[in-house]
């Protein structure tokens, strides 16, 4: 059978069952803004011809070396943004109820995290960070303000929750998903004290899901990264253990881990992710380039194309709704070849439309497939 019409069968048939499965999501939380990079303006609001590549805003820039140069960056929208209120949204938006821990707001949520504080359990930490997301056809660049991160700590999590309502929740949550370990300076803190004190007073349960996005660990040196890594590994005593990497993360842990993938096309891709896996001892290892997806378990390994376009409406959050995608379909019951399509598909579906899908426009997206 066709994989695409296996799985929409599969989700059909299982249409409505996410209800059930708590979700647990933490712990950042950024306003983002989208902008376009002005080349050339040829007149008011959004008469420009936009900068066409990294490389070519790159040059630009290399242009203003020894001297001085203005650039404008158009804003086309404001947004929540951050790994974890990006999931949080893309999960409930399939069904799922979602408590969402992280940054949205000290005198009450900023008004990009409203919605989903009326549609998800959210409790706010701190200040949101923010980012202005410079969006080109090949790729994006961040630039972020993430002082109020500091203030993410295992200490903060537990008195604004309450220590019997943090256990509560992760004892509730089918999944625990844990993002953005790069900016958020505290993170391998949260991950030793759930390890260490949260999560041995919780009631076990061996198919508990812990999936972890450390978010671009290019700024962060290996040494640490490898601690990270350790810490992760060690929630492997709770239940079940996955990684989910973009490319360019994917290589950065193979190089700290000293393996030698290659990471490119299927056959790099689903070696990569199995060696990681092996490596850390995980249930599983995600790899999810803009064009397809790789998984690996001790079952073995998978890979799926994506449905890739080269004119996005919005790439900025795709990897937290392939993410999304992936758990979703993991807490469906789904094998990690079909947890795959859905990754893909929840992600194809928001880059081209800007919105998260429901169940309903999964199906959808899957009956036909580009």
């Amino acid at each position: 059978m066709n994989l695409h019409l296996r799985v929409l069968q599969e989700l059909r048939a299982r249409r409505g069952a996410l209800s059930g499965q708590p979700c647990f999501v933490g712990c950042d939380g950024f306003v983002d803004t989208i902008v376009k990079p002005v080349a050339r303006r040829t007149g008011q609001g959004a008469a420009f011809t936009p900068f066409g590549s990294i490389a070519e805003f790159g040059r630009r820039i290399g242009e203003a070396a020894g001297k001085s140069m203005n650039f404008e960056f158009y804003p086309e929208i404001e947004k929540l943004g951050g790994n974890g209120p990006i999931l949080a949204g893309a999960l409930v938006a399939q069904g799922a109820p979602v408590t969402c821990v992280g940054a949205f707001g000290r005198e009450g949520l900023h008004p990009v995290f409203a919605e989903l504080g009326r549609r998800a359990r959210v409790y706010s930490l701190c200040e949101p960070a923010r980012t202005t997301a410079v969006e080109f056809p090949d790729g994006k660049l961040m630039f972020g303000m993430m002082r109020s991160l500091d203030e993410v700590t295992p200490a903060a999590i537990a008195a604004t929750l309450g220590a019997d309502g943090y256990r509560a929740a992760l004892a509730a949550a089918r999944v625990v998903v844990l993002g953005n370990w790069t900016m958020l300076p505290h993170m391998t803190e949260i991950y030793d004290d759930l390890t260490g004190r949260v999560l041995p007073q919780v009631a076990p349960d061996p198919e508990r899901r812990f999936f972890f996005d450390l978010a671009d660990p290019e700024k962060r040196s290996p040494d640490d990264l490898r601690t990270a890594l350790d810490s992760i590994a060690r929630f492997a005593r709770f239940g079940r253990v996955q990684l989910g990497l973009n490319l360019r993360e994917a290589q950065q842990v193979s190089v700290v881990l000293g393996l030698a993938a290659a990471l490119d096309a299927e056959a790099g891709l689903r070696a990569g992710a199995a060696q990681i896996r092996e490596r850390l001892g995980l249930d599983a290892v995600i790899i999810h380039p803009k064009e397809s997806a790789a998984a690996a378990t001790a079952a073995g390994s998978w890979w799926v194309p994506g449905p890739y376009t080269a004119e996005p409406l919005l790439t900025t959050g795709a990897g937290d709704h392939f993410n999304a995608g992936w758990i979703a379909g993991q807490l469906l019951g789904l094998d990690p070849e079909a947890s795959l399509v859905t990754g893909v598909t929840t992600s194809g579906h928001y880059v081209r439309t800007g919105q998260s899908p429901t169940a309903a426009d999964l199906e959808s997206f899957l009956a036909n497939w580009p």
